[in-house]
């Protein structure tokens, strides 16, 4: 295995970890909308993931930073091409971590009601769009001999890309559910697994779509053991949440992310963007990657560092490990 492979194996497992830890944010973002009941119920809430919701963030930045260092041709056309969603989930999240910070500052209703709305579709838009732009990206896209994508914005919203969208809303959505009944106690608890269990069938008919028609166009073996994965993971995580084991359903959640998301990746090598105009024009990580020299030195510097993050960042869940319920909101806060 060459350099390049093992980049693209690295960014693989960074869009990994990133849909991991921010799919169940985004679902508990869309959830203080459809769960709680009332503004104590939002601010627990909110309160679930307000110590690491900027901290699974970072999965991103180092994401999109290692995509440019290693693959810049990738990332050149990835980000013109796909401008305006990106720059719409871009917006979504300045603006969610703003709302995360002032709905409290005020207590005004109407203060805190326009922030709240803020923290649900800034939840909703992005959880649907990163579908949307990996099913693109997975399907293929319009890219000439010059690399540069040649379609338009509408040429993006087109079935499979909205189908992953609908996938990845849902699933995260259902992720977010099995965490807020894994961190909090109470009535929240139990109307958590109740909406686990409806997201959960809702997201079974919707994945087992989409990853079928992803197999039928550009599956291999290796991606078909990832479905198979993502497909008994989702099942047993239904199955722990019934019989209130949530610990297990979500960590069985979060298998279901990883294996979907590794089946995409698996689905997409040696490409790392197709062309639909012509399959010469894809760019693969062969001919988007950066000289041996920088590939070299970004492994040296990830090998020292990436531990550090994942000790931090684990020590941070560790000491934020408790549930919480609205008796621990002082009325004064809500």
């Amino acid at each position: 295995m060459q350099l390049h492979d093992i980049w693209f194996v690295l960014i693989a497992v960074l869009w990994i970890g990133y849909f991991f830890l921010e799919g169940f944010d985004f679902g508990i973002g869309v959830l203080t909308k459809l769960l709680a009941r009332d503004r104590a119920e939002r601010r627990v809430l909110i309160n679930t993931i307000g110590p690491v919701w900027d901290g699974n963030e970072v999965w991103l930045l180092t994401a999109g930073g290692a995509t440019f260092a290693a693959f810049p041709d990738w990332y050149a056309t990835l980000f013109s091409g796909f401008y305006l969603p990106l720059l719409m989930i871009l917006v979504c999240l300045i603006v969610r971590g703003v709302a995360f910070e002032y709905r409290h500052k005020r207590t005004e209703d109407r203060w805190q009601r326009n922030w709240e709305h803020a923290i649900f579709w800034t939840s909703l838009l992005p959880a649907f769009l990163w579908g949307v732009a990996f099913a693109n990206i997975v399907h293929g896209v319009a890219i000439d001999r010059q690399k540069n994508y040649v379609g338009s914005f509408w040429g993006l919203l087109n079935p499979y890309a909205l189908l992953g969208g609908l996938v990845t809303l849902t699933l995260f959505t259902f992720h977010g559910a099995v965490f807020a009944a894994l961190k909090t106690v109470g009535d929240i608890r139990t109307r958590a697994r109740a909406a686990a269990l409806r997201l959960g069938l809702l997201t079974a008919v919707l994945a087992l779509a989409f990853l079928t028609w992803t197999q039928a166009h550009s599956g291999t073996g290796w991606s078909l053991a990832a479905l198979v994965i993502a497909v008994l993971a989702l099942a047993g995580a239904l199955v722990a949440n019934q019989l209130a084991r949530e610990g297990w359903a979500f960590i069985l959640s979060g298998l279901t992310i990883v294996a979907a998301v590794a089946m995409l990746f698996l689905a997409l090598f040696p490409n790392v963007m197709p062309s639909t105009l012509d399959p010469a024009f894809s760019l693969t990580v062969t001919n988007a990657a950066s000289s041996p020299y920088t590939l070299k030195l970004m492994t040296i510097v990830a090998a020292v560092f990436t531990p550090l993050v994942l000790l931090y960042q684990g020590w941070t869940y560790w000491v934020f490990r408790k549930r919480i319920g609205v008796q621990h909101i002082p009325s004064a806060e809500v």
